[in-house]
């Protein structure tokens, strides 16, 4: 089996994972839980979902610190200004060029969104980095792929 691989998830995700125990997002989380990949985030990314909960759903944050926990996220260092300028090009949005620029950093295998304007659908995007970008889904199909 190859090396568990390094999968970013960005704020959109991440907040998903939490919202519900069912989707992909979720399962993504429980992977990292059994060290079959390794996750990583940004300070950033932590700090929208943190507040996104406390706005919409301040009952979760105890889960969101459990979940955090569990499965074994890293926290990858925050990007340089260069660097984020370097992204935000291609983003169109100062936020995601920063979360961009830490998965570029953070030499990772696939990044999971569920932004579309910024990154999904933006054709900018095409070419612009090494690893995939994908939902939680095709982030899952890819990961049978690899290991089939």
């Amino acid at each position: 089996m190859p090396a568990s691989p390094r999968v970013f998830l960005d704020a959109s995700a991440l907040f998903a994972a939490v919202w519900s125990s069912e989707g992909g997002a979720r399962m993504i989380l429980k992977l990292g839980e059994a060290s079959a990949i390794r996750l990583l985030v940004s300070s950033q990314v932590l700090d929208e979902v943190e507040g996104a909960l406390r706005r919409k759903a301040p009952e979760a944050l105890g889960a969101f610190a459990l979940l955090l926990d569990r499965s074994n996220i890293e926290v990858v260092p925050s990007p340089t200004d260069e660097a984020i300028r370097g992204c935000l090009s291609v983003t169109g949005h100062r936020g995601d060029a920063g979360v961009l620029a830490a998965a570029l950093d953070g030499q990772v295998d696939y990044f999971v969104t569920l932004d579309r304007q910024h990154f999904l659908d933006n054709p900018r995007m095409s070419g612009f980095t090494s690893f995939p970008i994908g939902t939680p889904g095709d982030f899952l199909a890819w990961l049978r792929a690899r290991w089939a």
